[in-house]
Formats: structure tokens, C-alpha cells, sequence
């Protein structure tokens, strides 16, 4: 298969798949089946099928790993148009698409049967900061980006996957101090609490995180599989794999969402202004001062 939105290498055991729209910051369409996202899907389940294959890396191109959803498309997808008079969206169609994003794809990548391994520089925001949660290793530049920022959309806690990951990576109270606050924090901070798995110096990253592959690939590729297959029944027993369905069904109920006039409508300031970009930077503003 030939990529349009990525880069695909298999080499020594190792299969890189890079995030390639450096003109947009990676910000792909992770919910249902975008064309961009897709390929992502396809790539990993392209190197689980490749038996030279023992590890995954996952990067980004760019100044960026992923700045999660693009913004300019999300919410169109369900049926949300421009005009404010239009029919919402029905339910069924917001459950289909959801389900296919967070249960079937986002899924398939923690269930993988390789080991993957994240490679976070720059902004790593929103969905950027999913695949910390759903890969077995993620290294992250110091200076790195990473936040749920797409929490001040209105989610206020909701409408995202792993939030059982992420409490089990960083305890509760930093969970929610991430997901209510929609703050950032840089790799090293984000090593600190254990979001990722270490941070490294940005010119070291691409260093540390080959030679991390490279040890990997000493293991036997059974071993590999039946570790993956052991922690599988592990993760199912403490309910990190039963935690991709309320995320789809939360994220269906926020696109429900009703905004009361005082308060901040993404959509509508989105529908009203034309442009993704102001209705973003109007959504931020409104923090500064509040939250560092």
C-alpha cells in the first residue's frame, strides 16, 4: 500500500511509521476512518502481520509528534455543518463513528502484538497524548509538549479514551489535574509523573529511542508475543481494555452537549467566525492567567 499521510520502513526488526503533515502538526482525523488516520491503522496492523517484525516506533514529522484532532474537520464528520438552522446529528451515527476510533483502532494499537514504542517531540497534544497511554514504551523529548487540551472544548472530564489509563500512569489527582485544566507540561515533567516512560535531551531522542528498538529486537519473537499475549489477560483482569468502550460512549454524549449563552461554543465560534484556527486561540484565551 502507498501512504499519502505517512512514512512506513521495516528494517532490522524494526517497522517506523511517522506522522507525515508537517504543515498541520500531524493533527490527523483519529475518530472514525479519516483518510489520514486510516493509514496509521493500516501501518500498524501492516508491521503485526510482518513476522521480521519486532518492534513499532511511532513519530511525527515536523515540529510535531500529533497535535491530536484536526480541528478544522472534527465534528463534521458526525453530520454538523455550517448552517445553524441544519438538523443535529442523530445519535446512532455519533455512536458509529466513536466506536470506531476509540474501540476498534486505538484498540488494535494496545493490543498489538509487537512492542511499540512512542517517539514524542514537540506539541503532543490532545490525541497526541493517547498513544503514550496505548504504546508499551514512550520516550519523550525534555522540551516536549504534551497536554489534553482538547479537554477546553467542553469534555470537562469526559468524552476521551483511557481515562482509566491515565489514572493508572499518573494517579488520580494528576489526572484530573491534566483533564480539568486542559494545562501542558513538558517531557520531563510528563517522565516525572509517569506519563511516559523517560525523557531525553531533544537531540538525543532519536538516539535513545533506536537504541531502545534495537534492545528489544534481542528478544525472541515468541517471547515477544506471549509477554504481549500474558500482559493482554492482565490488563483485561484490572480493566485497562474494558476502558475503550465508556470512552466512546462519553465522547458521543459530549457532542450532545448543550451551551448555555454564557458560556464558550468551540462550534459555534468555529461556524460564526470560518475559521478553526480563531475559534482554537478564543477557546485558550479565556486561561490565560488562570492556568500556567
Amino acid at each position: 500500500m502507498e501512504y499519502k499521510y505517512i512514512l512506513y520502513e521495516a528494517k532490522d526488526h524494526i517497522a517506523t511509521i511517522t506522522l507525515n503533515k508537517p504543515d498541520k502538526y500531524n493533527a490527523f482525523q483519529w475518530l472514525g476512518r479519516g483518510e489520514d488516520a486510516k493509514e496509521v491503522w493500516d501501518a500498524f496492523q501492516r508491521a503485526e502481520d510482518d513476522d521480521d517484525v519486532k518492534v513499532i516506533i511511532l513519530k511525527g514529522s515536523g515540529k510535531a509528534f500529533t497535535v491530536g484532532h484536526d480541528l478544522t474537520k472534527v465534528g463534521f464528520l458526525y453530520g454538523f455543518g455550517t448552517k445553524k438552522d441544519e438538523r443535529r446529528p442523530s445519535q446512532r451515527i455519533r455512536l458509529k463513528y466513536d466506536k470506531m476510533g476509540m474501540d476498534d483502532n486505538m484498540m488494535h494499537v494496545f493490543l498489538n502484538q509487537k512492542i511499540t514504542i512512542a517517539q514524542l517531540h514537540g506539541w503532543c497534544i490532545g490525541g497526541g497524548v493517547y498513544f503514550p497511554l496505548l504504546t508499551d514504551f514512550a520516550i519523550a523529548a525534555d522540551d516536549a509538549k504534551l497536554g489534553l487540551t482538547e479537554q477546553r472544548l467542553g469534555f470537562a472530564g469526559s468524552g476521551v479514551f483511557g481515562i482509566t489509563h491515565l489514572i493508572y500512569h499518573v494517579g488520580m489527582k494528576r489526572a484530573l489535574d491534566l483533564l480539568l485544566t486542559g494545562r501542558t507540561i513538558t517531557g520531563k515533567e510528563a517522565a516525572e509523573i509517569g506519563l511516559v516512560t523517560k525523557s531525553v535531551p531533544p537531540d538525543k531522542l532519536d538516539e535513545e529511542v533506536m537504541k531502545l528498538a534495537k534492545a528489544i529486537t534481542l528478544l525472541p519473537r515468541d517471547g515477544i508475543a506471549i509477554g504481549k499475549a500474558t500482559r493482554h489477560l492482565i490488563y483485561d483482569r484490572i480493566g485497562l481494555i474494558a476502558d475503550f468502550i465508556p470512552g466512546y460512549i462519553s465522547h458521543t454524549l459530549f457532542t450532545n452537549l448543550r451551551w448555555e449563552s454564557d458560556e464558550f461554543n468551540f462550534f459555534k465560534q468555529r461556524r460564526d467566525t470560518g475559521s478553526a484556527k480563531e475559534a482554537f486561540h478564543q477557546r485558550d484565551e479565556r486561561f490565560k492567567g488562570l492556568i500556567d
